[in-house]
């Protein structure tokens, strides 16, 4: 089966002329159908649940797995429904209860893609029903979700992966390499941003015209949540309140948690700080346009994140880890590694001094540092991997995803990572709220 391992290669062959000069390296992977192919009766069948902006995005890329069909869809927008026909054909099983879906027994694996406070109970359901789950990032909406996830994939023996891509990405399987070769030193910093500057960047989705309890099924689509008259811009914007959302942290911070904690290998935090508000997007909503967050982990780096919904410029998301002997930074689909190492001699600062003292001191320091020159083979100051035009890290999540589904070999996502970045996540939201430093035990995923 195709797997991340698999295919990662170098191909390293530098476009500079000298050894001083910048390096750039291609990356390779290998997106191709199986050598052989499969029997129609050995299809994996999934269904769509929440058939969303996100959900169907998904899918997109999901069925473009080999051997995978889609073969129905919930959603409790009429509309949607409609949609996904029109996609994917008239074929498809559509409905507005989920558990329609969950009880055929021609249904493998379930996508799930609801707001944020319907993840716990539809993959429970899902795995409880015998199917395996792929489930939207944040895997959890309350810190109580994620042991009750965790418990049932046991208890069933499924397969869930929680779908923050950056875990399957060629880009930051390079840079864990990197990490782990020495390649900046020592890391004391993660500095991680995702910022933009529209509307819809926002959240600020179009309504349909056609947006009513007659074409909504609101009371299905409010789950859990605090009840309330039907209000077409929470349904169809539900990431601006937090009675269905995670806010900024949910949505983004996470996926930056989630690439930290693969690249790094870490667990997650120990304390969190942040702070942010309503700056800008003063619509009605009970969520941040602006957040700021500060993270100390134990292996000895903190993790600094930022999101800004009005920025003034583009969309801009990146990572930089910062290493005692030089920087390595993922942006788009490359990471690079700029190295600066620390001089081997502290040096000295005699200028002020008599010259009698400078004369001492520079003969002491001498006999303690003395003149070198340097040999051998020049490093390179700067290194750049660059993935293939038209790469896809969210089509590997997906092989990487049925292709355990098949096997059942472990995830490269699983329940427990996947709570340890929503939740560490998450932390920032609760120290905004409480004013306060919170504390997190990053192994047994509780609060302190």
């Amino acid at each position: 089966m195709l797997n991340r391992r698999n295919f990662l290669k170098v191909a390293g062959t530098a476009t500079a002329e000298t050894l001083l000069a910048p390096k750039i390296y291609a990356l390779t992977a290998l997106q191709t159908a199986p050598a052989q192919p499969i029997a129609t009766n050995d299809h994996i069948q999934f269904a769509l649940i929440g058939a969303g902006i996100q959900g169907q995005a998904d899918t997109k890329v999901a069925v473009q797995v080999p051997g995978v069909k889609l073969v129905a869809v919930a959603d409790c927008y009429d509309g949607r429904l409609e949609r996904s026909k029109e996609l994917w054909g008239n074929d498809i099983f559509t409905t507005r209860d989920y558990k329609e879906i969950l009880a055929r027994k021609d249904i493998d694996a379930v996508l799930i893609a609801t707001p944020d406070h319907w993840h716990k109970q539809a993959a429970v359901d899902a795995m409880n029903a015998g199917k395996d789950v792929y489930c939207e990032k944040p895997m959890i909406h309350l810190y109580s979700d994620g042991p009750e996830i965790i418990e049932t994939a046991h208890a069933t023996n499924r397969i869930i992966q929680v779908g923050s891509q950056r875990v399957s990405s060629m880009i930051y399987a390079k840079a864990k390499e990197l990490l782990a070769s020495g390649a900046i030193g020592k890391l004391n910093m993660v500095t991680a941003r995702w910022d933009r500057n529209s509307s819809l960047g926002a959240w600020n989705y179009t309504v349909p015209l056609d947006a009513s309890t007659e074409t909504c099924d609101w009371p299905r689509f409010q789950g859990s949540a605090p009840k309330i008259p039907f209000d077409a811009d929470h349904f169809f914007q539900w990431r601006k309140w937090k009675a269905y959302g995670s806010g900024v942290a949910g949505d983004l911070f996470v996926h930056l948690f989630s690439g930290t904690h693969f690249i790094t290998g870490t667990n997650g935090p120990t304390r969190a700080m942040a702070t942010g508000g309503l700056r800008f997007w003063k619509d009605g909503r009970d969520v941040p346009d602006v957040m700021l967050g500060l993270f100390d982990y134990r292996e000895g780096f903190n993790l600094s994140l930022r999101v800004n919904f009005v920025d003034g410029g583009e969309e801009s998301e990146g990572l930089i880890f910062t290493g005692s002997e030089g920087t390595m930074e993922i942006g788009g689909n490359a990471v690079s590694v700029s190295r600066t190492p620390l001089q081997k001699e502290p040096g000295y600062t005699v200028g002020t001094f008599p010259e009698a003292m400078q004369k001492r001191i520079i003969e002491t320091y001498r006999e303690k540092y003395p003149v070198s020159h340097p040999s051998g083979t020049p490093s390179p100051g700067y290194e750049k991997y660059v993935a293939p035009a038209g790469y896809s890290d969210s089509y590997d999540h997906f092989t990487n995803f049925f292709s355990s589904v098949r096997t059942r070999k472990p995830v490269v996502e699983d329940a427990v990572f996947g709570f340890r970045a929503a939740g560490a996540a998450l932390l920032s939201n609760l120290s905004m709220e409480r004013g306060e430093v919170v504390k997190w035990d990053p192994d047994s995923m509780k609060l302190v």
